[in-house]
């Protein structure tokens, strides 16, 4: 039978979401993707996206589904009702709430994930001063995962780092228990773990079987680091919507405010994540082929433009700065010099990251694996290879891939461990 079982991932990103289908090969047999309809604050548009595109999978794969996880941006939190109804907008992963930090530090210490006026804890905060308790407080892959059970309890680890959830200590921190708002965190579970069978109705809304399997994800950063199959001694740089560092270590990275340590299929993981990436160039080149643009910059020369691309004010990583201002002028007359400054703005940032992890433990990476849109970009690779000067490779394989491994990986350890003692398996070795 398990040959015959396909695993789905889900892919919650900033603009939009993808899917994609592995056999039990890990072959991609199927992959999708859709915008959201207005932005990521409106959790109406992740679900809507979701099943328009579940539903779009060919029958002949759906039909066979029989496990699936998903991956969000780890920052975007939403508060609902005990039901799972939002309350509101969500508060996406780059609002940071500076007005929230003298109380964050009062619940966690300095230097831990949690800290920054950037980190979930502060928008918890935030969106807890908006709305009346009851409430529970839920991450976009946790909010969809709970749509599809039927059931919010569950929290999956690495989307709650930043929310203060400690990965050494197993549990929320201390100061955490005397709040009144503790019942609205979620019960964690392992990336990887069983959280339980999709509600019927939902399985006969998207028309899956009835006994598919939901499984702990990842974030969305992870999730490509899964698709990337990095060696050792690369390190995997995710130029999305937002950029993306991550380093496979041999134990977790010193505390550092903007940095998280997670844990990836039983090995430590360390990175960051900054509020630069590609939205700053939709932003700056609406509707512009930037492809073709590209062609004509010589990335081995430098621009002559000192620029910093944030979408906004305020940085997490390399630097957790909230007043941090963005540096996108003077636009010269010609586009491609300004895409030019805008790319090397961009590498620069990156080095920065890079450096950051390093003095934060992680080995210095000998080659680095590059996936997301700009991945794409041979232009951007050569100049990113000049500044960072380390070889770069892309991969092509979509992060929904990563975290469908994840659904794959728990569907196989379930198969194997019921000829043995007919028990369900709930975690990845």
């Amino acid at each position: 039978m398990m040959q015959h079982s396909l695993a789905l991932g889900i892919d919650l990103g900033t603009s939009g979401v993808r899917v994609a289908v592995l056999s039990h090969q890990r072959d991609l047999l199927y992959t999708d993707s859709t915008d959201y309809d207005r932005s990521l604050a409106y959790p109406d548009d992740w679900l809507n996206s979701c099943i328009q595109l579940i539903k779009a999978i060919p029958h002949e794969l759906r039909s066979q589904l029989r496990a699936l996880a998903v991956d969000g941006t780890s920052g975007t939190l939403v508060a609902c009702d005990p039901e799972g109804t939002p309350k509101g907008e969500a508060l996406p992963y780059n609002v940071a709430c500076p007005e929230q930090l003298y109380r964050v530090r009062e619940l966690v210490q300095a230097g831990q994930p949690a800290s920054s006026a950037s980190g979930s804890l502060a928008r918890a905060l935030r969106l807890l001063e908006q709305h009346s308790q009851p409430l529970i407080l839920r991450h976009q892959a946790d909010w969809i995962s709970g749509w599809l059970l039927g059931d919010w309890s569950f929290g999956e680890e690495g989307n709650n780092l930043r929310l203060g959830w400690s990965l050494s200590d197993q549990r929320w921190p201390d100061a955490f228990e005397q709040q009144s708002w503790r019942a609205a965190l979620p019960e964690i579970r392992p990336s990887g773990s069983m959280l339980g069978t999709m509600d019927p109705a939902r399985a006969s809304q998207l028309g899956l079987c009835g006994d598919i399997l939901v499984i702990a994800g990842t974030t969305d950063a992870n999730a490509a680091v899964l698709t990337a199959d990095a060696a050792d001694d690369e390190g995997i740089t995710v130029l999305g919507s937002t950029l993306v560092l991550k380093r496979f270590t041999d134990k977790p990275l010193h505390d550092g405010v903007g940095t998280s340590n997670h844990r990836v299929g039983g090995r430590w993981l360390g990175g960051g994540a900054s509020n630069s990436g590609g939205a700053v160039l939709r932003e700056c080149f609406p509707g512009i082929d930037l492809d073709e643009l590209s062609r004509q910059i010589d990335p081995d020369q430098d621009s002559g433009l000192q620029l910093r691309p944030l979408i906004g004010q305020g940085e997490r990583f390399p630097v957790d700065d909230p007043d941090l201002e963005p540096i996108l002028t003077p636009r010269p007359v010609s586009d491609a010099l300004y895409l030019h400054g805008l790319l090397e703005g961009l590498s620069q940032i990156e080095c920065q990251g890079w450096t950051r992890l390093t003095e934060l433990g992680a080995p210095a990476p000998k080659r680095l694996v590059t996936l997301g849109g700009g991945a794409r970009n041979p232009q951007w690779r050569r100049l990113r290879q000049r500044l960072i000067g380390v070889p770069i490779r892309s991969c092509y394989s979509p992060p929904a891939a990563g975290v469908a491994r994840l659904a794959l990986s728990a569907l196989q350890q379930q198969h194997d461990q019921i000829p043995h003692s007919g028990r369900e398996s709930t975690e990845l070795p």
